[in-house]
């Protein structure tokens, strides 16, 4: 069995005093590569230097939706120049997160559109962040979608059954993360069965979001098993199936991130 994590965030400081366990943990597991994604482009360089010693850890680049306002004077070029590190399979997080509010929303709507001309320019995936704001960010991508194709996954999902429709309408991926196995997702479990299988990833967002049975701990990509054995009993599939469709998801979509001769064989 091989997964993917295609969403964690390995350069934060929990993970400073045993990140080479928690990496080594992971491919124990059977994951076979990881994305650490970006929060701020001024951590970028952090980023790639926490990542270097891991070749089957990649990275994003972008600036969180919280942050929106600290980046703005960011142009464009700065995250297609970025993007350009073979390490780089993707752009973000960028979106809107109406819950916390951290960053004005006009701010927040400011750098998504900037981070999808991004994606649309480099032609890498988009990874975007979206709570309590679906009808927006629903919005946007349409609207963005009409000026030019780009790719997208909505990370973590938590929204509505019309957003993830929407979404999918546009060409777009749905991954979803602990989340799913809390006990009062009930909704979000529908709408993970629905989910084509074609457009169905899996991730952790560590250190955040620990599915059951590791509910309180901190989320590490190992964990992402958890997730995955909830989702293919939603489904009706064995975990090794679920496994290999969402890997293959993974490398459809993230396909600058470079397959190992193992995991193609896995996920033929």
């Amino acid at each position: 069995m091989q997964l993917v994590d295609h969403h964690c965030h390995l350069d934060f400081p929990s993970f400073a005093e045993d990140r080479d366990a928690v990496v080594a943990r992971a491919r124990a597991a059977g994951i076979v590569a990881m994305v650490s994604i970006s929060t701020r482009l001024a951590g970028f360089k952090a980023l790639l230097e926490t990542i270097a010693p891991y070749d089957d850890v990649y990275c994003s680049v972008g600036t969180h939706p919280h942050y929106a306002d600290e980046e703005l004077h960011e142009p464009l070029s700065r995250i297609v120049e970025a993007s350009r590190h073979p390490k780089v399979v993707a752009i973000g997080e960028a979106g809107l997160d109406y819950h916390y509010d951290n960053a004005p929303r006009e701010a927040q709507e400011q750098g998504f559109r900037r981070h999808i001309a991004a994606a649309r320019e480099t032609g890498l995936p988009l990874v975007i962040h979206s709570r309590d704001a679906d009808e927006d960010t629903a919005r946007i991508l349409e609207e963005e979608m009409a000026k030019g194709p780009f790719k997208f996954v909505l990370h973590c999902f938590t929204g509505g059954r019309a957003l993830a429709e929407r979404g999918l309408a546009l060409g777009g991926y749905v991954s979803f993360s602990g989340v799913l196995t809390f006990k009062n997702s009930h909704e979000l479990r529908a709408i993970a069965a629905d989910v084509p299988s074609e457009r169905l990833l899996v991730e952790t967002d560590a250190p955040y979001l620990a599915p059951v049975p590791k509910r309180g701990k901190r989320n590490e990509p190992a964990f992402v098993v958890h997730t995955a054995q909830c989702l293919a009993e939603l489904r009706g599939m064995d975990l090794q199936s679920l496994a290999a469709l969402t890997t293959r998801n993974f490398f459809a979509l993230y396909d600058k991130a470079p397959r190992s001769e193992s995991s193609a064989d896995d996920v033929r």
